[in-house]
């Protein structure tokens, strides 16, 4: 089988034809190739801007469009671009099904690219198909936007906000997704940490869309829920068990902080030295030396020693079946908190109880939807940042968070995938 007719099987131009193939050769070895495409005889180029069939006006210069590799072979598509004569929009160049007028890639080469950037840096992505980092950016972008414009959200119940830090100065990202059992995936991005960047999802989704959401799981920030009562009422919003369980790791490392420094003074700060993570740890998760080392922590009367055990005592919360249940817990633990004179821990109490109805709901919604999803979403968005060497501007954090988490669609013609 020629190459020709191998083209035309997995990679079909209607209205043309691929011609000549010529193979170019550097010190003995093949390293590019160039097929020459014509159009097929009698048929009329199409205008760009209304996509009409036209008669033709004249030919430009021979252009090159790069094409996916063949054995490691770099591959081009020669065209000389045809320019017609519109009576609607005047003299303009010929819309080719391959690419875009002004691109220097075919959509298979954008979307070849695209697909091993998944795997790879764009760095390396570059490296291994020598072409530039901007070219895998661009492939990468058009990648997303075909995405973003055929992807269906008519099938979102439940959503989880979170934000992510993507730059140095305290510059956010608020990212939304969709946490469903069946289906998980990034669903909007939006600059900074503000009221305003949550309403842009529910603009995005609509008023229909914001309707069919059942759930929202975020942190204990205002603004967040402000929000989700101005845009989804209806919706169950829980806090997110993370965020709870993060704040009160907060408030015992505070504890510990402010009773070392208290012990230094007398002389007496190798007690708490080195126990941040042996306080802050799961049990389980504690190695051998670890737990011998905090038997001995726990049998001291330090105030440290007694958030650790209040800590403790509070996973019991998230065991419980019932709303009835969790609320009779809660108020006689942050009824302990209060009591325990421990400053870091009266005020996780007090956020607590301004936030008692969303906390309970997750009792109300535990198994509905993937309430772990959100958390493991945002380490997926650091690992991405750090697969890019950091973002160098928001639109490529944009473009980067959603192809890496989107679950964008791909067109139906694609040859070239990869799973």
């Amino acid at each position: 089988m020629h190459l020709q007719s191998i083209l035309r099987r997995i990679h079909p131009i209607p209205g043309f034809v691929y011609d000549d193939v010529e193979l170019r050769e550097s010190h003995g070895a093949v390293v590019s190739m160039h097929v020459t495409i014509r159009p097929r005889q009698g048929a009329r180029a199409v205008c760009s801007s209304c996509l009409r069939k036209r008669p033709g006006y004249d030919t430009l210069d021979v252009r090159h469009f790069a094409f996916v590799p063949l054995w490691g072979i770099t591959v081009f598509l020669i065209y000389a671009m045809r320019r017609v004569d519109c009576r609607r929009c005047g003299v303009t160049v010929e819309r080719v099904p391959w690419g875009n007028g002004n691109a220097p890639t075919t959509h298979a080469y954008a979307w070849f690219l695209a697909s091993w950037a998944k795997a790879l840096s764009w760095t390396e992505t570059a490296r291994r198909f020598r072409t530039s980092w901007h070219t895998v950016f661009r492939a990468v972008e058009h990648a997303v936007r075909w995405g973003l414009a055929h992807r269906n959200l008519d099938d979102i119940s439940s959503i989880g906000v979170d934000e992510l830090s993507w730059k140095k100065g305290h510059k956010y990202l608020t990212l939304v997704y969709q946490i469903d059992h069946g289906r998980r995936r990034l669903l909007h991005i939006a600059r900074d940490r503000t009221a305003k960047s949550f309403h842009s999802f529910f603009d995005m989704l609509g008023e229909e869309g914001a309707r069919r959401i059942a759930f929202v799981a975020s942190d204990m920030w205002s603004a967040f829920r402000g929000v989700v009562r101005a845009r989804c009422s209806i919706a169950l919003h829980v806090l997110d068990r993370f965020h709870v369980m993060q704040l009160m790791s907060k408030a015992i490392d505070e504890t510990r902080r402010q009773e070392m420094r208290g012990l230094r003074e007398r002389g007496l700060g190798a007690l708490l030295t080195k126990t941040r993570w042996l306080l802050l740890k799961r049990p389980r998760n504690l190695t051998g030396g670890e737990r011998s080392r905090l038997r001995d922590l726990v049998q001291i009367n330090l105030r440290t020693v007694r958030a650790y055990l209040l800590k403790e005592a509070f996973q019991h919360f998230w065991t419980y079946t019932s709303v009835t249940g969790g609320r009779q817990f809660l108020r006689r633990w942050t009824t302990m908190a209060m009591r325990s004179r421990i400053q870091p821990l009266k005020k996780f109490a007090t956020t607590l109880r301004d936030h008692q109805r969303e906390l309970l709901n997750w009792f109300l919604a535990r198994g509905r939807f993937a309430a772990g999803a959100t958390e493991g979403f945002n380490n997926k968005a650091r690992i991405t940042s750090r697969k890019a060497y950091g973002f160098r501007t928001y639109e490529h954090a944009e473009i980067a968070l959603y192809h890496a988490l989107g679950e964008l669609p791909e067109p139906p013609w694609l040859t070239h995938r990869f799973t």
